[in-house]
């Protein structure tokens, strides 16, 4: 048995002082005896990133040992448990680090050829076999499957759907018959009215929501994943798409417009989750940046901070800081609910029961 750990403090959330023990990488709730004191302050559950690529990089080619680099960025910002919804790679060997981040995860983005980034995922040339690829990836999975629900059509010049209203009900169907959710990127608004009535689990981005699309994904119990911080690289984005100005104007509309999108959907009740959408044009390691993100679409700092912790924990079935839960957690030097800053100095960073910053 390793050293166990004590440390004190106060739960940020309820106002209650707080003790937790660590041995052999769990969190024991009932005193160890010989504990080392290790200090005290104000303890959280790791933070979330629920969005999410440590097997992307621009350019392809990321090894295991470039996504291992990746994954412990993200943990010694605190992120110690990232919903990875689409990677080229199979990132499954980062389990065995017993300091790392855990991992829910998705496999390869569906797509069709053509619709999204070059060899990404698993393009489709028969859109009609989407129900069955969402049914193998279910399978095969951590319980999340992700398709992209709409792409740039260079025929169309701008942002468009990539599947049919039936498509969507049949893979819906089939993440479900097969113990699997089913998540869709959307930046647009065309694809998401029948995203939306095919009852997906989540929205990653969503820019393009109308008051009546969060009205029903608010009555259907449909998560919201903005990923605020890469929608900064909109502007970037259209700057560079000369050949297709509708799109340019679309992308620049959704940019300007996000802000307000995101309010009304916190306002009616949509349950909102932070997500880094690091890899490719974010680096890893901002999970911090994207919780300052949520107050600025009007969260209250510790609304934000739960977004990024005990919400999504609850949400995707991860435990907390319950007895016999693994030992993930920060401790702070301040209340966050008055300082947000103080998760970018915590004074630790427990993850796997070691402490790694």
């Amino acid at each position: 048995m390793t050293q166990a750990l004590e440390f004190t403090g106060t739960d940020p959330f309820t106002g209650e002082a707080l003790t937790l023990w660590v041995v052999d990488g769990a969190v024991s709730t009932e005193p160890v005896a010989g504990a080392e004191k290790a200090g005290g302050g104000w303890i959280v559950p790791g933070l979330v990133d629920a969005h999410n690529h440590v097997g992307i990089a621009p350019g392809l080619g990321v090894t295991i040992d470039r996504a291992r680099e990746y994954a412990r960025a993200d943990a010694r910002a605190g992120a110690l448990l990232i919903r990875e919804v689409g990677s080229p790679l199979d990132t499954h060997p980062l389990d065995a680090d017993p300091t790392g981040p855990r991992f829910i995860r998705s496999g390869k983005h569906i797509a069709r050829p053509k619709r999204y980034l070059r060899d990404y995922g698993v393009e489709l040339e028969n859109p009609d076999d989407l129900a069955d690829e969402v049914a193998r990836q279910a399978r095969d999975g951590d319980g999340w499957v992700k398709l992209v629900g709409d792409w740039i059509d260079r025929e169309v010049g701008d942002l468009a759907p990539l599947w049919t209203r039936d498509q969507l009900d049949a893979a819906v169907a089939a993440a479900h018959e097969n113990g699997a959710r089913i998540t869709a990127h959307v930046f647009g608004a065309d694809g998401l009215d029948d995203i939306i009535g095919a009852g997906f689990d989540s929205i990653e981005h969503g820019t393009g929501l109308s008051e009546d699309l969060i009205d029903e994904m608010v009555r259907k119990d449909i998560a919201l994943v903005p990923t605020l911080i890469q929608l900064e690289n909109f502007p970037e984005i259209a700057d560079g798409a000369d050949r297709f100005p509708r799109y340019q104007a679309n992308m620049r509309a959704l940019y300007a417009g996000r802000g307000e999108v995101f309010a009304r959907a916190r306002e009616a009740g949509v349950r909102i989750y932070a997500g880094t959408d690091a890899g490719g044009f974010i680096g890893h390691g901002r999970i911090v940046d994207e919780i300052e993100a949520l107050v600025g679409v009007g969260f209250s700092p510790l609304d934000a901070l739960a977004a990024a912790s005990t919400a999504p924990r609850e949400w995707l079935g991860a435990s907390g800081l319950e007895h016999g839960a693994r030992a993930d957690f920060m401790v702070l030097d301040a209340d966050p609910a008055a300082d947000l800053t103080t998760l970018r100095r915590p004074l630790h960073v427990v993850c796997g029961g070691e402490k790694i910053a």
